[in-house]
């Protein structure tokens, strides 16, 4: 049997699917990179934006085309599996079945299952499942995510990440280590730590936070950089900021959700913080870190949001001027204490403000990215660059994208870059002889 596997969402739907690709090679499936050539078509889902979901079903309408010509088994996984269940079925009869985060050990049981048959999956587990690491089939060969905790006790009023991953379970310590070190071992040299919010964790074991995560983990050999996401600001500490600037390992970048820069919207969302609060975790980070990068998420268009609210945001963005954005138009999640709001904000208004938003960061970026030219840095070359494939792609440590010219194949590996030119989402260099 031939699987295919698509991927919609963030990092922890990404490491999801190289879980859900181990599960199905150990059962003797093959993947392919083509559905037209699979048996089974996985989707992996995700349900935090309204437009993500709408592509999933636009997604399935082709499966569902392709599925009248060949038999093929068709299984959606995820976050929106978990949401909607066996409203799915109802949705597009051509599925198989549903299983949600907590259920993909299921998988095995489902392949080749009767057509006739419909399943859907999606009990929860309050323990946490640990998964073997060597059976996960990873997208890198040279940086490999490695999941530390699950799920999200915060309930903000927009999102649904707890109705979809469940409470907060933490990973234990020692499983965590044992992980990256088998990773050390197969030459991996960079570490993302994944979670919903990773400042939470706690070793169920010992009760160790995440300070001591950092520092376990940034003392294996041959890992040379180590990230984590996503952090929550009212979860971030002063210690967290430390422990960073104590550790080389670590590196000097950091994705912190702002989501808004009003007071008033920020207490509608939920968030636990104020804008000043913010500001406070950004000046203590630069001071210990002066060059670490910031990215964050921005939300424009939450119910009640004004033009003076919208302002405030702006201005956050020219205060901090982030590395990166991710900036999105609200949209009503079902289960959250928002959705019971009036969604007073017009959508020709929402897309004006986010159409603002990152015309300004694109200006910001292109001005960030201006000032490193002439300067050299490390970069880890993860292969070609998929739009220009005569130049390598890579790294910095603030998580920039850099493609650069070689005369070797370099990927896998830390090479050094002058950069030379810009663009407003990537950085253009040449590698430097050693």
């Amino acid at each position: 049997m031939k699987f295919f596997i698509r991927t919609f969402g963030c990092q922890m739907n990404e490491s999801d699917s190289e879980r859900v690709a181990g599960i199905l090679e150990h059962a003797g499936a093959l993947r392919t990179g083509r559905a037209e050539e699979a048996d089974l078509l996985i989707v992996n889902t995700c349900a935090v934006r309204q437009k993500s979901e709408e592509k999933l079903y636009s997604y399935l309408g082709r499966l569902a085309a392709l599925k009248k010509r060949k038999p093929v088994q068709i299984g959606v996984v995820g976050c929106v599996a978990q949401l909607r269940g066996t409203d799915l079925l109802g949705k597009n009869p051509a599925i198989d079945f549903v299983l949600g985060p907590d259920n993909y050990d299921q998988l095995p049981q489902l392949i080749g299952a009767s057509s006739h048959e419909k399943h859907v999956l999606t009990s929860w587990s309050k323990e946490w499942k640990e998964f073997p690491p060597q059976l996960i089939v990873r997208e890198s060969s040279t940086s490999a995510y490695v999941t530390v905790m699950e799920g999200c006790d915060n309930f903000c009023a927009y999102c649904i990440v707890p109705y979809t991953r469940g409470r907060e379970k933490y990973r234990p310590l020692r499983s965590i280590v044992s992980e990256v070190s088998h990773l050390a071992e197969r030459g991996y040299r960079e570490i993302q730590l994944l979670g919903q919010n990773v400042n939470s964790y706690h070793d169920p074991e010992s009760g160790h936070g995440f300070p001591e995560l950092l520092h376990r983990v940034a003392r294996v050999d041959d890992i040379a950089w180590v990230r984590f996401l996503t952090s929550h600001p009212r979860n971030f500490t002063p210690q967290i900021a430390e422990t960073m600037a104590a550790l080389p390992t670590v590196c000097r970048q950091l994705h912190l959700p702002l989501q808004s820069g009003s007071t008033a919207i920020l207490k509608k969302m939920k968030r636990g913080y104020t804008p000043e609060n913010y500001l406070d975790i950004v000046a203590l980070l630069r001071r210990l870190m002066p060059h670490i990068s910031l990215s964050t998420d921005i939300i424009v268009g939450f119910p009640g949001e004004t033009e003076k609210d919208f302002e405030a945001t702006l201005d956050m963005l020219k205060t901090v001027r982030f590395t990166n954005i991710f900036s999105f138009r609200y949209s009503p999640r079902p289960l959250t204490e928002a959705s019971r709001l009036e969604d007073d904000v017009p959508l020709a208004e929402k897309t004006r403000r986010l159409e603002e938003v990152q015309k300004l960061q694109r200006e910001i970026q292109l001005e960030n990215h201006r000032a490193q030219v002439g300067q050299t840095m490390p970069v880890l070359c993860l292969g070609q660059a998929p739009k220009t494939p005569h130049l390598y792609t890579g790294r910095n440590e603030g998580f920039e994208v850099v493609n650069f010219c070689s005369p070797i194949d370099c990927r896998g590996e830390f090479v050094r870059v002058c950069i030379t030119g810009y663009g407003p989402y990537s950085l253009r260099g040449e590698r430097v002889n050693e």
